[in-house]
């Protein structure tokens, strides 16, 4: 497999629901995660009983736009493994994994990735982090292959080996030479997904990665999101309206619809 396997054994998965403080209190308390708030009553978030480290610890964040409060008080503590954001259009996914990239600032609150706080160390913060906005026209300039040189530049712990079977596995190859503007957005949404698994950023940040792939490349992709889900310290937030299937989640949440 492309990422390290790691078993586990033993897993169920619980509920904190916002109507109440900490539910499952038998739990015992390395166990307990803290309240999550938002402007949704609905939220709901599910953790396995397993996950005992905090790759990302967000607390107290408040961020609204003009015409709406989106997060008010959201606090959260990602494990290793696949956390699914899960919501309908318009609920903050993608704001959220903005916000949790440090790319959009939070009108208040913490972010802290190991011992790194976005506040104190942005930059250092940041090279743990992978996040590009599918969406985005910022690097159509460039070639998909000097956007992978620029993405290895930021992250220091850029696997090439592992990049080269990406290429292999997304069928990116003929691509590599041609400015990121000439291509499908499938193609161009393969670069970016090539990109963030290579990374080995601490936080991999994932907005909707299976939408216009080819059925090979939904495959491949969900492939190496099986294996990220046994990964004993890094994360993938996946921002999408469903689970991915055949994916062990470590949580999820749940924005509303």
């Amino acid at each position: 497999m492309l990422i390290d396997r790691y078993s586990h054994s033993n897993i169920d998965t619980f509920n904190i629901y916002l109507s109440g403080a900490l539910i499952d209190k038998a739990r015992p308390a390395f166990l307990q995660w803290p309240r999550i708030l938002t402007m949704r009553e609905s939220l709901t978030i599910e953790h396995p009983a397993i996950a005992t480290t905090t790759v990302l610890q967000a607390q107290g964040l408040f961020f609204d736009y003009p015409q709406r409060a989106l997060f008010a008080d959201w606090s959260a503590r990602i494990p290793p493994g696949v956390t699914l954001v899960r919501g309908g259009d318009g609920c903050g996914k993608t704001t959220l994994l903005r916000l949790l990239a440090g790319e959009l600032p939070a009108d208040a609150g913490q972010l802290q990735l190991g011992e790194l706080r976005l506040d104190q160390q942005p930059d250092a913060y940041r090279q743990q982090v992978f996040w590009a906005d599918p969406r985005s026209d910022a690097f159509d300039q460039m070639t998909a292959l000097d956007y992978f040189k620029s993405v290895q530049l930021l992250h220091p712990g850029f696997d090439e080996p592992l990049l080269a079977e990406l290429i292999a596995g997304l069928s990116l190859a003929p691509h590599l030479d041609k400015f990121l503007y000439m291509l499908s957005t499938g193609s161009k949404r393969k670069v970016w997904l090539a990109a963030a698994f290579a990374s080995g950023a601490a936080l991999t940040l994932l907005d909707e990665p299976f939408a216009a792939l080819d059925k090979a490349s939904v495959g491949f992709v969900m492939a190496l999101l099986e294996d990220a889900a046994d990964h004993p310290a890094r994360a993938w937030m996946v921002a999408d309206y469903q689970a991915p299937r055949d994916v062990r989640l470590a949580a999820i949440i749940d924005l509303g619809d």
